[in-house]
């Protein structure tokens, strides 16, 4: 009889060890299904985003646009209402399901990103532009509250970076597919394609995310949300935090956007060649900034350390001094060459900055700490910095002053450097705050 009960227990043991192995392997498979989901979506967001770069010089062509309103266009257009819808769509998801909020954010953008295909003059491409940024104000929100829902803390920073990595990817994808096309069928062949790409994609991901928990007992998006913004903001680490996102944005957004049509001038390439070359890289520079920024950071965290913003400081002034000198050197493949440190400083910094806002935010408020470092880093910059380049631009041609481009592309490495100054005096900070926050 002993025998028979010690037998019994230990079938039951070995029962349950089996079905504690099943479950796991289960969460394992449902968790990479719910971060490649994410990653395609990120990716797409990040194709329709910037599909106009590529393209501005046949649409340029075709509806006889000046170099200040292909500012206009990928600027102000685009960056005031992705600013404007960007807090309230975060606020939602941090409230509701962020699910439902990113997947109606997907079919919004990828249905006016097609429209632009119909598009016969710069007031109605323009507008199709401010559809699309409406649509992708709540992405990465979105995308962010989900990871923090459904993604244990110790691999966050992880599952940020396999999100993040999507730009790099739809970077590669967008330049490298969008000048192909381009060159092969039209602007407007690319844009309807993506579109028809993101309603699919739209299906896929409402299966793939699957039910979300909720983020906890006591939700933090309970508090007001005027109240949560100024909680956040009176916190200094946060404060310098946004302005080395503000800068980011005002060297980011004209360096994607200008970067291509300042190679075709100046140094021959056609947009199928530039769109191959900058794409790969900006896409492989793209990743592994992504995933190396993530791994960084969350083996920061594990330390117990507090300095995890030195790192994308550093890169980002390197990236200020290689980007001066790619846009006066006058061979093609050595000023491609000499951009490579700018793309990678930009995908290495996203992993660590996201992570570091959501540590200072909290739970319950990661998708409002994403949303004001978007809103940083994506209304002035995009909103001024295209549209001085365009302007510059057009003033050199008048002027008869060669490389009008590249005086207006100044911008990026002056923009590069005071972030990389900025987040060294936020790695500071943001350790102190964590100390004091230590129990």
């Amino acid at each position: 009889m002993p025998s028979t009960v010690k037998e019994s227990t230990t079938d039951n043991k070995s029962v349950k060890s089996y079905v504690g192995i099943v479950n796991a392997k289960s969460d394992a498979r449902s968790e990479l299904l719910f971060i490649i989901a994410l990653l395609l979506v990120s990716a797409l967001y990040q194709i329709d985003r910037i599909l106009p770069f590529i393209l501005a010089e046949s649409i340029k062509s075709e509806l006889s646009l000046s170099d200040t309103q292909i500012g206009l266009m990928i600027g102000p257009a685009f960056a005031l209402c992705n600013a404007l819808f960007s807090l309230p769509l975060a606020r939602a998801a941090d409230r509701t399901s962020p699910r439902l909020v990113l997947v109606g954010c997907l079919v919004v953008w990828s249905a006016m990103t097609a429209m632009g295909g119909l598009a016969t003059s710069f007031v109605f491409l323009a507008a199709t532009r401010f559809g699309v940024a409406l649509g992708e104000a709540g992405a990465i929100p979105a995308g962010h509250a989900l990871i923090a829902r459904k993604i244990h803390p110790d691999r966050r920073g992880f599952a940020l970076a396999l999100f993040s990595m999507g730009i790099p990817l739809g970077t590669m994808a967008g330049f490298a597919a969008g000048g192909v096309i381009a060159d092969g069928l039209g602007w407007r062949a690319a844009l309807f394609g993506a579109g028809a790409a993101g309603v699919v994609l739209s299906i896929v991901a409402l299966l793939a995310i699957g039910p979300i928990p909720a983020s906890g007992p006591v939700l933090a998006s309970e508090e007001p949300f005027v109240r949560a913004s100024r909680r956040l903001l009176s916190a200094p680490a946060f404060r310098w935090m946004a302005l080395a996102a503000i800068g980011i944005g005002f060297a980011s957004a004209p360096f994607y956007a200008f970067s291509a049509p300042f190679l075709i001038r100046n140094h021959g390439f056609s947009a199928s060649q530039v769109g191959l070359a900058f794409g790969l890289l900006q896409g492989g520079m793209g990743i592994v900034g992504t995933l190396l920024g993530g791994r960084m950071f969350d083996r920061a965290v594990l330390r117990g350390s507090g300095r995890l913003l030195g790192p994308p400081a550093l890169i980002l002034i390197i990236a200020s001094i290689t980007t001066t000198l790619a846009l006066f050197v006058p061979v093609g493949w050595v000023s491609i060459a000499l951009l490579v440190p700018g793309m990678l400083s930009f995908a290495f910094a996203m992993p660590a900055s996201f992570g570091a806002g959501h540590l200072l935010a909290g739970p319950g408020r990661q998708a409002l700490a994403s949303s004001l470092l978007l809103i940083s880093s994506g209304l002035l910059g995009p909103t001024i910095g295209p549209l001085f380049v365009g302007v510059v631009s057009d003033w050199a041609n008048e002027a008869g002053v060669a490389n009008g481009l590249g005086l207006g592309l100044l911008i990026v490495p002056i923009a590069s450097v005071l972030s990389g100054l900025a987040l060294l005096v936020a790695n500071g900070r943001v350790a102190a705050h964590l100390r004091r926050a230590e129990p």
